[in-house]
This record gives C-alpha cells, sequence and structure tokens, in this order.
C-alpha cells in the first residue's frame, strides 16, 4: 500500500470518528461544538470518495449542521446545507421538509410547496409535512387573496 491509499484510510477513519461525537453533541444540544465537529466531517468527507453509507451520514451531518444553523436563524446557510444534504442522498426526505420550513417561513409558498410534496412523495407517512403542505396552501391562497 501507498501512501496516498493509507492517508485516505485515515482520512476516512478521522472523519467516521467525528461523526457519533458531533450527534453527542448535537443531542446534548451543544450546538456550537457539533457544528464545528460536522463542519470537520463534512470537510474530510469532500477530500475522499463516498460509499452510500457514507454518503448518508454525510447528508445527516449537512442536515443536522443545517438545524444548528437554523436555530441561530441563520435561514439562507441552513437553506444550503439542507440543499447540500439532498444532493448527499436525493431520496432522504428531511433535509426536504427542513428547507421547505424556512421557504415557507421567508414566504417562498410554491418553492415551500414543492419540497413538501417531495418530502411526501418519499415518505407518505410523514405527518408534520403533510400538515405543513396544507398551511403553505392555505397561506399562499390568502397572499393572494390580498394581492401581495
Amino acid at each position: 500500500m501507498n501512501n496516498i491509499e493509507m492517508d485516505g484510510d485515515s482520512a476516512a477513519e478521522v472523519a467516521s470518528g467525528l461523526l457519533p461525537v458531533a450527534h453527542a453533541q448535537f443531542q446534548e444540544r451543544q450546538f456550537e461544538r457539533a457544528e464545528e465537529l460536522y463542519g470537520r466531517y463534512i470537510d474530510q468527507c469532500a477530500c475522499s470518495g463516498l460509499s452510500n453509507t457514507s454518503c448518508r451520514d454525510l447528508a445527516t451531518a449537512l442536515n443536522n449542521r443545517g438545524q444548528i444553523k437554523y436555530f441561530r436563524v441563520d435561514f439562507y446557510e441552513a437553506m444550503d446545507d439542507y440543499t447540500s444534504a439532498i444532493a448527499a442522498q436525493p431520496d432522504f426526505e428531511v433535509p426536504y421538509y427542513n428547507r421547505g420550513l424556512i421557504l415557507y417561513r421567508l414566504g417562498f409558498f410554491d418553492e415551500a410547496l414543492k419540497d413538501f410534496k417531495k418530502v411526501l412523495e418519499l415518505n407518505p407517512k410523514f405527518e408534520d409535512a403533510s400538515l405543513s403542505l396544507k398551511q403553505a396552501i392555505l397561506d399562499k391562497e390568502e397572499k393572494s387573496k390580498r394581492n401581495y
């Protein structure tokens, strides 16, 4: 094995070790530390090839980092992470839902509706997405009645 292969293996080991620690910090609401660890994990993933499991883990890390940004009310940065999570794992419904919530809050009803519909296409039993979709439809109708 040459040095390049060893470096890639050690990078993958480092990245895989960061994720459980980041998740634990996230669960403990230690968001600043969790965001740092997710960022390091994401950076490590960007430097190595990804297996399907790694894509799932990367999507989860991006989604969770997006949640931290959402809690800070950094909506556009959060949406960037959700969009990246979707790119990493297009069949992961949670980042579509999270991005849809922000789009809804910002008044981008058409875009929010698309995300909520995608969630329900991927997981028809996602009740919060169903409720959010109904509310977004009502609010969009109300907005157009008021002509703003």
